[in-house]
């Protein structure tokens, strides 16, 4: 747990979740560790498969020098470790990511066909899966909002707590303001808003109270929104240094164990997406 992990894309270089990955080492005092991972080949020729093997490995090699000339060009003092390695992206990522703080990927915002079925998907296999937290990096890179804020989604389920706990690190790090957001659904019944709005406080302190004792230096400031989760959480962090969310929430995708909203989000939101796993025991069926 002493280095940050970023992957490498051989097929298009993806530079602000290098340097975002880059920024969170030196801000950690981590170590910055760059992967590349070569998929199999599957050509029905084996002649063919091991020239198309070569030449993947070609390019992997020729992108993570690059990656790593670019950083130690804009970071004098970071010393990144470079790995070529074979093996499925997502998978090879994902062993690495359990032993890393954090683990950084670029996205190209693949379909939602194709980010499920396509062999070279990394985001949604590896943020559903991996033992760690994941930052998926928006390309190119968003504005961001002064003095820094980092925002958290909260729903009281055990992955949001983890979230928050991450969340709050993250902001003390960066020496940003931590916003905590509870995204209630809309109410069948207009009476209904007033006791909501007042349960929705009273949850959102009560995760939030740890947070605010561990970490006194950061402003925490709360708020309960109505609507659609995803919505207003791409919404209010537009502007953010990062969106962190849990894995799974109240419902989900039970095949994928990525929750809808962490789903959702990573298709709409324009700032850095953390995805934190929770921590301790997965509780018990009833």
């Amino acid at each position: 747990m002493n280095e940050v992990v970023v992957g490498v894309d051989p097929r298009e270089l993806s530079v602000p979740a290098l340097l975002w990955a880059a920024d969170e080492a030196t801000c950690r005092g981590l170590r910055l560790h760059l992967v590349c991972a070569v998929p199999p080949v599957h050509d029905h020729l084996a002649y063919d498969a091991v020239n198309h093997g070569a030449a993947l490995r070609v390019r992997a090699g020729s992108a993570l020098a690059d990656a790593d000339d670019l950083l130690r060009d804009l970071h004098p003092g970071l010393s990144p470790v470079t790995e070529l390695v074979d093996g499925p992206p997502a998978a090879v990522l994902g062993e690495r990511a359990a032993r890393a703080t954090l683990t950084v990927v670029g996205s190209r915002r693949l379909g939602r066909f194709a980010e499920v079925l396509a062999e070279s998907s990394v985001v949604l296999p590896l943020t559903a899966r991996a033992d760690g937290p994941v930052a998926v990096v928006r390309s190119p890179e968003h504005a961001v909002h002064h003095p820094p804020t980092v925002v958290v989604g909260v729903d009281g389920s055990a992955s949001c707590r983890a979230a928050v706990d991450f969340a709050a690190d993250q902001a003390s790090l960066r020496g940003a303001h931590l916003r905590a957001v509870w995204v209630w659904p809309r109410p069948l019944f207009e009476d209904d808003d007033l006791a909501e709005g007042h349960a929705g406080q009273r949850a959102l302190a009560e995760v939030m109270a740890g947070a605010a004792e561990r970490h006194p230096d950061v402003k925490i400031s709360e708020e309960v929104l109505k609507g659609r989760p995803v919505q207003q959480l791409a919404v209010t962090a537009h502007e953010a240094l990062a969106l962190v969310v849990g894995r799974r929430g109240h419902g989900g995708f039970t095949g994928l164990g990525l929750g809808s909203t962490a789903h959702g989000l990573l298709h709409q939101a324009d700032c850095p997406v953390i995805v934190v796993p929770r921590t301790g025991p997965p509780a018990s069926a009833t």
